[in-house]
C-alpha cells in the first residue's frame, strides 16, 4: 500500500505543532513541573481547607494550573493537581505573601497531607504550554 506523501508531512506537523502534544523538553526548555498531592483535612473542615486553598492561587507566576479536588468516597480527603512552567516556578510560589497567608490559615485545619507523585506535564485539555 503506498503512502501519500502529503498525508505524512500533514500529521506530522499536527503533532510536532498542536499544544494537546508539545512539551517543554520538546520545545527546548527545562520541562513543565507537576505535583499530585493527598492532603486530609481535620473531620468537617475540608470545605473550608478547599476555600482557602482555592483563594491563595490566583495569578500566581508560573502556575499553569492548579485544581483542588474534594473526594467523593473519603468526606475529609482533598486532591491538588498543580502545573508549572518549572520546578523554580512553584519553589518562587511558597515564598509568595499569598501563599503563606494560605498555608497559614490553612495549616491547622489539616490533619495530614503525602505527596503523591511528581509529574512532567506534557500538555493536554485546558493547559497552555508555555511558549519561547
Amino acid at each position: 500500500m503506498e503512502i501519500n506523501r502529503r498525508i505524512v508531512v500533514a500529521g506530522v506537523g499536527l503533532t510536532v505543532t498542536s499544544p494537546l502534544h508539545a512539551s517543554a523538553a520538546s520545545m527546548g526548555s527545562a520541562p513543565m513541573y507537576g505535583l499530585i498531592g493527598k492532603m486530609t483535612a481535620q473531620p468537617g473542615r475540608r470545605d473550608e481547607l478547599i476555600s482557602i486553598l482555592i483563594e491563595g492561587v490566583s495569578g500566581l507566576p508560573g502556575c499553569l494550573s492548579y485544581i483542588v479536588a474534594a473526594d467523593p468516597q473519603e468526606p475529609d480527603v482533598i486532591w491538588i493537581t498543580e502545573a508549572w512552567q518549572s520546578k523554580e516556578a512553584h519553589g518562587a510560589s511558597l515564598t509568595l505573601p499569598s501563599v503563606r497567608d494560605a498555608i497559614s490559615k490553612g495549616r491547622p485545619m489539616i490533619a495530614g497531607m503525602s505527596r503523591v507523585a511528581e509529574t512532567e506535564p506534557a500538555g493536554g485539555h485546558g493547559l497552555v504550554t508555555p511558549t519561547l
